[in-house]
């Protein structure tokens, strides 16, 4: 006899994932790797997860990390203040089940990032 497979929802988690250097990353010629924070649909966070590292290997990024913060409602839960453009891009990645890449921050070496002075 089947089990009652009833669809789980969708939620979008908020992920925070370290990418090392890959050939063909796209990111700064200097730059040791990058943060990168997304907005992944899942039914679960794992999920969430999973298809997040799946997209990024596809686009030539080399993820050593994931971070997760949870979904919309547990960040709210936890008294996150969640700007209406990070909500507008949760929906996004909600409506087109999809991994939204919000923001790219590179890393760089111990010298510092370029155009900083050295006193």
């Amino acid at each position: 006899m089947a089990k009652d497979k009833t669809p789980r929802k969708q939620q979008v988690y908020t992920l925070l994932v370290e990418v090392g250097r890959h050939e063909g990353d796209g990111l700064p010629e200097d730059s040791t790797g990058a943060a990168l924070m997304c907005y992944a649909s899942g039914v679960d966070e794992a999920e969430a997860v999973r298809e997040t590292v799946a997209i990024l290997k596809q686009a030539d990024l080399a993820p050593l990390d994931v971070s997760g913060y949870g979904s919309l409602e547990e960040r709210l839960e936890e008294g996150h203040d969640i700007p209406e453009e990070e909500r507008e891009l949760m929906q996004r990645a909600l409506e087109e089940n999809s991994v939204i890449v919000a923001q790219m921050t590179p890393f760089y070496d111990d010298a510092g990032e370029p155009g900083d002075t050295v006193h």
